[in-house]
């Protein structure tokens, strides 16, 4: 897979990934815009370019005030996300060449107020899936909000699963996509007692949608 071409993407405005990518903005925005005041901290896993997270820090009130850490396996997307970030003057935005799936990326940041888990779950097996959002019960504060995202394509059930997961592990619903959009993305404030975030644990492997679901030949 070309992780960098995959990002053309969004440049379509009619495609699904292009609307996916707006709601993603607006609900980062809607967490800024509830967030406790003071300084704040956000996660990207498997960020990509920071076409989610970067625009809405550099037009928020608040975005100045977000420490963020972005990290991306792909070096090319890693290094545009570098170039959007200093575009924007946004000098709390930091950047990993790295594999997303380790715990010790995030340990000096973690609780974080915002944590992002966009465009990975369509890529990891169910148990990863649900080992992620287990583990995001420790990368995110007490009153912070998780972000994420899946199709609801090959598998219907997935999104609604990965919806009651969350729940399971202290989330509540703040808002979920509707059934019938392809793209499903949802936000949980997480409400339970902090936990401390392991070191050392790698919380999925990042398999591949074309691995997954191979088209027939």
């Amino acid at each position: 897979m070309d992780w960098n071409a995959w990002h053309d993407k969004y440049d379509d405005p009619s495609s699904d990934y292009a609307q996916r990518l707006g709601v993603v903005r607006e609900r980062i925005r809607d967490a800024l815009d509830t967030a406790p005041p003071g300084p704040l901290r956000a996660i990207s896993l498997c960020a990509g370019q920071g076409r989610d997270l970067i625009p809405v820090l550099a037009q928020h009130p608040r975005g100045r005030e977000v420490h963020a850490r972005l990290v991306e396996l792909d070096p090319g997307n890693s290094e545009r996300a570098r170039e959007l970030a200093a575009q924007a003057g946004l000098e709390n935005v930091e950047i990993v060449t790295g594999d997303a799936s380790l715990t010790d990326h995030y340990l000096d940041l973690a609780p974080a107020d915002l944590v992002l888990v966009c465009g990975v779950y369509g890529n990891l097996r169910p148990a990863d899936i649900e080992n992620t959002v287990a583990t995001c019960a420790a990368l995110c504060a007490t009153g912070g909000t998780v972000i994420w995202t899946r199709g609801r394509m090959p598998e219907p059930a997935v999104a609604p699963q990965i919806a009651a997961w969350h729940e399971q592990h202290g989330f509540e619903k703040v808002w979920l996509q509707e059934p019938e959009f392809q793209m499903c993305v949802g936000a949980y404030r997480y409400t339970a007692a902090p936990k401390p975030l392991e070191p050392g644990v790698s919380m999925f492997e990042f398999v591949g949608y074309d691995v997954l679901y191979p088209r027939p030949a």
